[in-house]
C-alpha cells in the first residue's frame, strides 16, 4: 500500500538522480532563456519551431520535478530535506513561466497575417489552440517584464503562503478519543472518522477538528489574507476587475458558461434538501449538524480489504472500457499508488502526472471503507487522463480542472453505481445510496458554499485584510445558504481545514468539481446506453480537453450548448433521481 518513488528517483529526497535531473532543467531553461531573448522582429519560423519545442520539453522536465516533490511531502510532511527542494524547484517552476511570458510577448508582436500563416505549417498545427490563447491572454496582462517581476516575487512570497499552511497542516495532531483509547491523529485519519457509524465519535473528533483548527486560526488566516492580497494586487496591475476572471481562463469556460451551471444548481436543491432531512429523521434528529453529513444509514459495509478493491475497480472499469481496466491494473502492480493509513501524511487525496516517465501517482489515505473505494476509483480516472493524453503534444497535455474533474467522477461513478447495482437486500442499497447521494450533495451544497465564501471574502480582502471572526462569519453565511438552512450546526472554520483556498496555482478551486461532476452525469447516461462502444467517443473526448474551450469541448462531443441552462438542468435532473429512490426505500420515516 505504499508507492514506489525510487522507480522515478532512487533515494527519496536524498536522490542524487534527482539532484542531476534538477541541473539539467537548470541548464534547458539557462539555454531556452538566450533563445527566446534573441527574437526579434526579424525572427522566422524555423526559429520559433524550435523555441516552441524546447518549451514543451521543458515543461515536461519541470513538472515532472515538481510532483516528485510533491510526493516527498505528501508522503512524510516531516522531510526537511523535500521541503528545501520545493524550494528549488518554485524557483524552476517560476523561471519557466518567467520564460514563457517573455515568449507571450514576442508572439503578441507578430504581424496577425504572419501568425496566421504560422499555425498552418505543420510544425505548429497540433498546438495551433494552445499557442493562440497564449497570445490573445498575453494582450491583457502587463508587459513582458512586469509579469517576470510577478513570477519572481511569487516564490518567495505567494507560493511561500501555500508552502507554510502545508507545512502548518503536516504538523497538526488531532487528539481524538476511540472506544476509549486516546490517539493523536494526522488530519487525514480523522478526517476519515466524520463517517464513522458512532454519532459520538463523529461529534467528539469533531470538536477537536475545530478546536485545532481554531488554535492556529491567526496563521491561518495570515496566510490566506496574502495569498488573495497577492492576487488582488495582481489584477489590479493588470487592470482585471473581475476575481473569476483568471480561474474561467485557466477553465477555458465562459462567464455564461459558470452562471447557468450554478443557476440550475440553486435551482434543483430541492430533493437534497428532502433528502438531508430525512437523514436526519433515520437518525432521530431534528436537523443534521456538520458532522452527521457522512453519518452511514442502513447497514454498515464491514472493512474491505485493499487487494479487494483494487479487483473491484479493475473489474468495473473493464465493463466500459479495456483500456481503463488495463491501465488500472498496471497502476496496482506497479505500486503507483499511496494508500497506507499512518501518521505524517497529509490530508486527503490527489494524482500526479510524471510526463518525462509518463507514469502517474495517486495518494491517499485508505481505511477500508466503501467511500475509500470511490475515492481510488475518482483519482486513478484522473491518471486515465493522463495516460491517455501521454500520445499528445505536451502543450495539448494541460487542461484545466474542470474537465479533469470530469474524468475522476465518471470513473468514480462506474464503481458507486455498480456497488449500488449489486446490493443485496434493501439495507444495503440504502447505505449505498446514501452515500452515493451524499457526494451529490457535496457538488450541490459543499462546493456552492464554498464559492460563495471565496466571492464575498475577496469581495471584503479588496477593503482589507479579513479577521478570523469575519472569516468565520462568511463561511457560516455560506454553508447556511448554500445548504438552505437544513443543517442545525456548521463548520465555520471549513476555510482553515480545505487546503484548496491555499492551493497558488489554481485560484477558486471549486466550481471545476461542481462542473465535472455534472458535465459527468451527461456522459455516464450515454456511456450506460452504449457500453463498451462508448470507450472510443470517451477517449477522443479526453484527448480534446486540452485543445479547445469547454464549450466547443461539449458541441463537437455532445452537441451540448453549455451556456444553456437547460444542459445543467437535465444533469441535476439526473442526480435527483437518486432521492427518488431514497425516499421510497424510506417511507417509514416520512
Amino acid at each position: 500500500m505504499r508507492w514506489d518513488l525510487d522507480a522515478l528517483f532512487p533515494g527519496g529526497s536524498g536522490s542524487e538522480d534527482f539532484q542531476r535531473y534538477l541541473a539539467e532543467i537548470r541548464e534547458q531553461l539557462a539555454g531556452l532563456k538566450a533563445r527566446i531573448e534573441a527574437l526579434d522582429e526579424t525572427a522566422d519560423l524555423d526559429r520559433f519551431c524550435e523555441i516552441a519545442d524546447g518549451m514543451e520539453s521543458a515543461i515536461v522536465k519541470v513538472l515532472q520535478a515538481n510532483a516528485f516533490v510533491g510526493c516527498l511531502l505528501a508522503q512524510n510532511t516531516a522531510d526537511k530535506k523535500a521541503a528545501m527542494l520545493r524550494g528549488q524547484v518554485s524557483e524552476d517552476l517560476s523561471e519557466y513561466y518567467r520564460l514563457l511570458a517573455v515568449l507571450d510577448e514576442k508572439i503578441k508582436a507578430v504581424d496577425d497575417s504572419l501568425w496566421e500563416e504560422w499555425l498552418r505549417d505543420g510544425r505548429l498545427r497540433e498546438i495551433a489552440f494552445v499557442l493562440n490563447e497564449r497570445r490573445e491572454q498575453a494582450k491583457e496582462k502587463l508587459s513582458a517584464s512586469e509579469e517576470a517581476i510577478i513570477q519572481n516575487l511569487s516564490v518567495d512570497g505567494y507560493q511561500a503562503w501555500g508552502n507554510l499552511y502545508d507545512r502548518l497542516v503536516g504538523d497538526m495532531v488531532i487528539p481524538v478519543e476511540v472506544n476509549g483509547e486516546k490517539k493523536g491523529l494526522s488530519c487525514g485519519q480523522a478526517e476519515n472518522l466524520f463517517s464513522d457509524p458512532d454519532r459520538e465519535v463523529r461529534k467528539r473528533v469533531f470538536e477537536s477538528w475545530e478546536k485545532a483548527w481554531a488554535e492556529k486560526g491567526d496563521y491561518f488566516a495570515e496566510a490566506l489574507n496574502h495569498l488573495a492580497g497577492f492576487r488582488l494586487n495582481v489584477y489590479k496591475s493588470r487592470k482585471w476587475e473581475d476575481v473569476l476572471k483568471e480561474p474561467l481562463m485557466l477553465n477555458r469556460m465562459k462567464r455564461e458558461t459558470l452562471a447557468a451551471m450554478w443557476s440550475a444548481v440553486e435551482e434543483n436543491k430541492g430533493p437534497f434538501v428532502e433528502y438531508l432531512n430525512r437523514k436526519a429523521k433515520m437518525l432521530g434528529l431534528e436537523k443534521l449538524s456538520w458532522y452527521d453529513l457522512n453519518a452511514p444509514l442502513g447497514k454498515t459495509e464491514r472493512k474491505i480489504p485493499y487487494a479487494e478493491a483494487a479487483e473491484t475497480v479493475i473489474a468495473q472499469f473493464g465493463k466500459f472500457s479495456e483500456r481503463m481496466a488495463s491501465f488500472a491494473k498496471r497502476a496496482f502492480e506497479n505500486r503507483w499508488i499511496e494508500a497506507e493509513d499512518r501518521p505524517g501524511k497529509q490530508p486527503g487525496g490527489f494524482c500526479t502526472s510524471f510526463p518525462d516517465s509518463r507514469q502517474t501517482r495517486i495518494f491517499m489515505t485508505y481505511s477500508g471503507t466503501l467511500p475509500n473505494v470511490f475515492t481510488l476509483a475518482h483519482e486513478l480516472g484522473h491518471a486515465f487522463h493522463s495516460h491517455v493524453l501521454e500520445e499528445e503534444r505536451p502543450f495539448n497535455r494541460l487542461y484545466g480542472m474542470n474537465v479533469a474533474e470530469t474524468a475522476s467522477t465518471f470513473a468514480e461513478m462506474i464503481v458507486a453505481d455498480h456497488a449500488l447495482k449489486n446490493a443485496k437486500t434493501d439495507e444495503e442499497k440504502l447505505y449505498l445510496l446514501d452515500d452515493k447521494i451524499a457526494r451529490s450533495v457535496t457538488f450541490f451544497m459543499n462546493i456552492h458554499a464554498r464559492f460563495l465564501f471565496e466571492t464575498r471574502f475577496y469581495d471584503e480582502r479588496k477593503k482589507g485584510p479579513v479577521s478570523v471572526r469575519r472569516l468565520n462569519e462568511i463561511m457560516e453565511g455560506a454553508q447556511k445558504e448554500a445548504y438552505c438552512h437544513a443543517l442545525a450546526e456548521y463548520h465555520p472554520l471549513f476555510w482553515a481545514s480545505k487546503l484548496h483556498f491555499y492551493v497558488t496555482d489554481v485560484p477558486f478551486y471549486n466550481f471545476p468539481y461542481t462542473f465535472g461532476y455534472l458535465f459527468s452525469m451527461g456522459l455516464y447516461a450515454r456511456a450506460l446506453e452504449e457500453g463498451r462502444g462508448f470507450e472510443g467517443r470517451y477517449i477522443a473526448l479526453l484527448k480534446d480537453t486540452a485543445a479547445m474551450t469547454v464549450e466547443d469541448l461539449a458541441k463537437k462531443h455532445l452537441n451540448a450548448d453549455l451556456t444553456n441552462k437547460e444542459f445543467w438542468n437535465s444533469a441535476a435532473r439526473l442526480c435527483a433521481r437518486d432521492v427518488e429512490e431514497f425516499l421510497r426505500l424510506t417511507e417509514k420515516w416520512s
